[in-house]
């Protein structure tokens, strides 16, 4: 460390993306002075993470949403999500969650990602202790006494910031997880996400569904206008063969994949392929500085987990600094570890897990499944339990993304 020291000095947050937005608000919301990061400039076609996925927003993340302000900006594009059908291909067990057995609503919602960055962008403008730089670039840091002084590029030229908190929020390939010297373990599953829309025949009725395969999981979720968001995952060596084949061919494997429980699948949008890999931060803090979202941890999509995951991460961070009079203290940074611990670490073995057990083409393990599917499904407290966790609701979550009773 060098003796010069910051004192005071804003929030820096690396990363403009979903997450990185998110905290930035929830700072200014709560009173704390912030600067945002941007590689992209500020519009919806210019950053990478608002782009054509269909997220499916766990009611805590749309809680927690609503609580910064940002819901709305995106509740005329959203669509409930009332049921959720799991089951694999081939095999007798499912489970049916229904949002009535909650005694809710929704149990979440879905949301393309660029209209979720579109109502991020129009609250940011509504900030009033948040500065923005954007483009910008994050090139180098220096550790301080008491923080970092980060050496940023903006279309002024070079600028130097001090900061008493560093906050990594600049996604999967995190340019400050590497300065910082934090370690990741990294697992490619082979495997290639293809994302689209298609209209069935059948009405979707709120209803979301995920099947499990050999060849890995596809799901639908509803969407405004009777259509829904595919997600169609395959293995990473057909990657190409499935880009190159016209509409009739995809749609044919789509419906073979899925099944008919919704009719003909029809009217298919432009495909968007993502490579899928798994990427696990050693540690999620170091001396005045945190990781949160997929700089912290990138998810398998399965179970849709990712967004809702780094949301918690960034309201638990906001909610710890905002009743604190040193944001970057050691012992702050510690309780935000020690709070995210068990939901972090729940999800990412959910998600992993599930993707090695539900699509192992191994046939022995079938009847095993479906009988786990069936308990699932029919034991109460198994039941209450997944309701509550795909519902965003685990471990010590922060405040914000409580439900809010009359």
């Amino acid at each position: 460390m060098t003796a010069s020291s910051p004192s005071r000095g804003p929030v820096l947050i690396v990363g403009g993306g979903l997450v990185g937005a998110s905290l930035a608000i929830a700072l200014d919301a709560a009173g704390v002075d912030a600067m945002l990061v941007e590689a992209a400039a500020p519009r919806t076609d210019a950053q990478p993470s608002y782009d054509e996925r269909n997220l499916a927003l766990a009611r805590a993340t749309v809680n927690g949403l609503d609580a910064i302000g940002v819901w709305t900006h995106a509740r005329r594009d959203a669509t409930p999500i009332e049921h959720i059908h799991v089951s694999r291909a081939g095999e007798f067990g499912s489970v049916r969650l229904q949002a009535s057995d909650a005694g809710v609503d929704a149990l979440g919602w879905t949301l393309p990602a660029r209209e979720l960055g579109g109502a991020l962008l129009r609250r940011l403008g509504e900030c009033s202790r948040l500065e923005r730089l954007a483009p910008a670039t994050l090139e180098a840091l220096e550790p301080l006494t008491d923080g970092w002084r980060a050496q940023v590029r903006t279309a002024e030229g070079v600028r130097h910031v001090d900061t008493p908190l560093l906050v990594g929020a600049d996604g999967t390939g995190s340019f400050v997880r590497d300065r910082l010297g934090i370690a990741a373990e990294t697992h490619d599953y082979g495997q290639t996400l293809f994302v689209s829309t298609v209209t069935p025949e059948r009405d979707h009725a709120h209803r979301a569904f995920e099947r499990f395969s050999d060849e890995g999981p596809v799901a639908l979720l509803p969407l405004a206008g009777r259509r829904c968001g595919l997600v169609l995952t395959v293995p990473g060596t057909q990657a190409g063969a499935v880009a190159a084949m016209d509409d009739a061919d995809y749609l044919a494997l789509a419906q073979r994949r899925f099944g008919w429980r919704l009719g003909r699948l029809g009217r298919p949008g432009k495909r968007f392929p993502y490579a899928i890999q798994r990427v696990a931060a050693e540690r999620l803090t170091a001396p005045r500085a945190v990781l949160v979202g997929n700089a912290a941890q990138t998810v398998h999509p399965i179970g849709a987990q990712g967004f809702n995951l780094g949301l918690r991460d960034a309201l638990t961070l906001a909610e710890l600094v905002a009743g604190s009079t040193d944001p970057g203290h050691a012992s702050l940074l510690a309780s935000y570890a020690a709070r995210r611990a068990p939901d972090r670490e729940g999800t990412m073995s959910m998600s992993h897990g599930l993707v090695r057990l539900a699509c192992l083409p191994q046939p022995l393990l079938g009847p095993l499944r479906s009988l786990a599917l069936l308990a699932c499904d029919r034991v109460p407290p198994l039941k209450d339990a997944l309701l509550r966790r795909g519902m965003g609701f685990r471990g010590e979550p922060p405040h914000a993304v409580l439900e809010r009773t009359p």
